[in-house]
């Protein structure tokens, strides 16, 4: 399970709704916390990133190596974890496309933000395999 507090949490709603109808992208970091129905990641920031790709961002994003460096830095500075990596989708469902599985790293969450007209409709968030090869949904609240 996924729990995105309320700052983060508008911060990443306000990123994807300025981004449209272009596809936004960013970091969440947080904790971890353990309890007896299992862990629960809690994201305490949000850290806006650039769309690095240089294709129509309308379709696709892609986030830079060294921003991702940056991120996972930035959550050590702050004693806390990259817990994973949002991004929008415009005027479409929250899935996890066949691209975004590919492009995903299997320790990490994966939300997704639907924006329809520019503004915020629904969101999921997304657990992918080792090999990459589907994506679990994951229970997801904010």
């Amino acid at each position: 399970m996924i729990r995105i507090e309320t700052e983060p949490w508008a911060a990443m709603v306000a990123h994807a709704q300025a981004s449209y109808p272009n596809e936004c992208c960013g970091a969440m970091l947080g904790t971890t916390v353990s309890t007896p129905d299992g862990d629960t990641k809690v994201v305490h920031e949000a850290i806006a990133l650039q769309n690095a790709f240089e294709g129509a961002q309308a379709a696709r994003y892609e986030l830079r190596p060294e921003d991702l460096l940056a991120s996972d830095k930035a959550a050590r500075e702050r004693h806390m974890d990259l817990i994973g990596i949002y991004h929008s989708h415009p005027d479409c469902d929250a899935y996890f496309s066949t691209t975004d599985l590919q492009n995903s790293c299997p320790w990490y969450s994966f939300v997704v933000l639907s924006i329809q007209n520019g503004v915020f409709h629904h969101a999921n968030s997304w657990l992918p395999n080792f090999d990459q090869t589907e994506a679990a949904k994951e229970e997801l609240t904010y």
